[in-house]
C-alpha cells in the first residue's frame, strides 16, 4: 500500500501579508501588493514596479552566527517555516527526535554574490568577504540554512526549476512520502526581492511599465496586459504521510492527490500549449480524477502576452469552459521561485474559507481567455479539489492537485 500524502502546516511571508490571516483578507478583498519603487528607476530598470515584502528582523529569533549565513530569501523562508511548524504543531523537540526532510525551491541568489564580489574588487582581498559569504551565495542557501537551524536529518535538497521550483518541491516530496522514503518533508519556495535579483529580467523587456497604476498593472488574461511584475517572499508547507500525521495527532489541512510534470522541449523562454496540457493531464491521471472533478484552477498566468494565451488554450483543451479559473498573480505579481508553493497556500486559504479569489484587473479578456471561466470578483463557493499550475523558463511545467481531507 502506498502512503496517503497530506499537508499539515503552512506559512507565508509575501506582499499580500506576513501571516495567514493577513493573506486571506488580501485574497478575499482583491488587494494588490504591488508598489512603485523609485530606487529601481535610479538603478537603471525600465520598470520600477515590484511586490513589496517587508524585511524581517531576525535578531529576536537567531544568533549572529546563524544570521550571517542568511541572505534575503533565507530570511523570508525562515519566517514562513516557523509559521508552518507552529501551524503543524511541530516543536524543535519533535524535530530533534524524528527524521524530517527539506525540499525547497530556489533558483538564484543575486545580492549576496554581487556584494561579496564588490568587496573583492574594491579591497583586492577575498578574506574580507566574511565567513558567511559562501553560504549566502549558493543556490542551496535556503535548504542549508534551514536544515542546520532546525537540525533536520532527512532529505536535504534545493529544487531549481525556474518559476516552477516551489511546485516541484511539493511534487517531489509527494512522490517520496507516497513511496515511503520519508515521513515528513518541509517544502516551499523563496524569492529575493532586492533590485539585483530581477535586473536581468527587466533587461529582457518582460516587465509591465504601467507605473502610474501599480495596483492595476498585473493583468493576467487581459487584452491590455503589457508584462509581468516581479515579487517574492517565501511560502512553506509541511507535507507528511497520513500515518505520521495520525500518530502525532496533527491537524490535517488537505491531501495531495496528484502531481503532473513535463518539459516543453522547445524555446528556452517562450512557452507552448502541449507542455502545460501534458502536466495537467498527467496530474489528473496520477490523482485518478476526471477534469470535471476539479472545482478551481489557480492559473500560472503571469500577465505576459504569449504565456497567458497558451495557458488559456491548454486549460480549455482539458477542462473546457466551466471550471472557475483565476490567477492570484494579478494581486501578487510574479513571485518566481516561490510562486509554485505560495499559490498552493493561497488556494488552501480559499479552500478553508470557501471562496475563490478574483483575477483582478481583468477588464477585457483576450480571445483565448474568453473561452475559460475566469473569476473577476470574489466568489463565495465551496472548493473540494483544486489544481495549481506552475511553469518556468526552459519549458519546465508542474501541476499539483490538492483536495479537502476525507477519512
Amino acid at each position: 500500500m502506498e502512503n496517503r500524502v497530506v499537508i499539515t502546516g503552512m506559512g507565508i511571508y509575501s506582499c499580500l501579508g506576513i501571516t495567514l490571516d493577513e493573506v486571506k483578507e488580501s485574497l478575499y478583498h482583491g488587494k494588490s501588493g504591488i508598489i512603485f519603487n523609485p530606487e529601481r528607476k535610479d538603478f537603471g530598470y525600465r520598470s520600477g514596479l515590484t511586490g513589496y515584502v517587508p524585511k524581517p528582523d531576525l535578531k529576536a529569533y537567531l544568533n549572529r552566527r546563524q544570521r550571517i549565513s542568511m541572505g534575503e530569501e533565507s530570511e523570508y523562508a525562515y519566517m514562513a517555516t516557523i509559521q508552518a511548524f507552529e501551524n503543524a504543531g511541530i516543536t524543535q523537540e519533535f524535530l530533534d527526535e524524528h527524521e524530517v526532510g527539506i525540499l525547497y525551491g530556489n533558483d538564484s541568489v543575486s545580492q549576496a554574490v554581487i556584494e561579496a564580489t564588490d568587496i573583492v574588487r574594491e579591497k583586492k582581498d577575498t578574506t574580507l568577504m566574511g565567513s558567511g559569504a559562501i553560504f549566502k551565495s549558493m543556490n542551496s542557501t535556503v535548504t542549508m540554512n534551514l536544515s542546520t537551524i532546525f537540525k533536520l536529518r532527512g532529505i536535504n535538497m534545493t529544487v531549481s526549476a525556474a518559476c516552477a521550483s516551489g511546485s516541484h518541491s511539493l511534487g517531489l516530496a509527494y512522490m517520496m512520502i507516497k513511496n515511503k522514503m520519508q515521513d515528513i518533508v518541509v517544502c516551499g519556495g523563496a524569492q529575493e526581492t532586492n533590485q539585483y535579483g530581477m535586473a536581468s529580467f527587466d533587461g529582457l523587456g518582460v516587465f509591465s511599465v504601467r507605473e502610474e497604476d501599480p495596483a492595476g498593472a498585473s493583468r493576467p488574461f487581459d487584452s491590455g496586459r503589457d508584462g509581468l511584475i516581479p515579487s517574492g517572499g517565501a511560502a512553506t508547507l509541511i507535507v507528511e504521510s497520513l500515518e505520521s500525521a495520525r500518530k502525532r495527532g496533527a491537524p490535517v489541512i488537505a491531501e495531495i492527490l496528484g502531481y503532473g510534470f513535463s518539459s516543453n522541449g522547445g524555446h528556452i523562454s517562450t512557452p507552448n500549449v502541449t507542455g502545460p496540457s501534458t502536466a495537467m493531464r498527467r496530474s489528473l491521471e496520477n490523482a485518478g480524477l476526471r477534469a470535471s472533478d476539479i472545482d478551481y484552477i489557480n492559473a500560472h498566468a503571469t500577465s505576459t502576452p504569449i504565456g497567458d494565451a497558451n495557458e488559456a488554450k491548454a486549460i480549455y483543451e482539458i477542462f473546457g469552459g466551466d471550471v472557475p479559473v483565476s490567477s492570484t498573480k494579478s494581486m501578487t505579481g510574479h513571485e518566481c521561485w516561490m510562486a509554485g508553493a505560495s499559490e498552493i497556500v493561497y488556494s488552501l486559504l480559499m479552500m478553508q474559507h470557501s471562496f475563490i479569489a478574483p483575477n483582478i484587473n481583468l477588464e477585457n479578456p483576450d480571445e483565448d481567455a474568453k473561452n475559460i471561466n475566469l473569476i473577476v470578483e470574489t466568489k463565495n463557493q465551496n472548493i473540494d479539489v483544486f489544481l495549481s499550475n506552475s511553469f518556468g523558463f526552459g519549458g519546465t511545467n508542474s501541476a499539483l492537485i490538492v483536495s479537502k481531507f476525507k477519512n
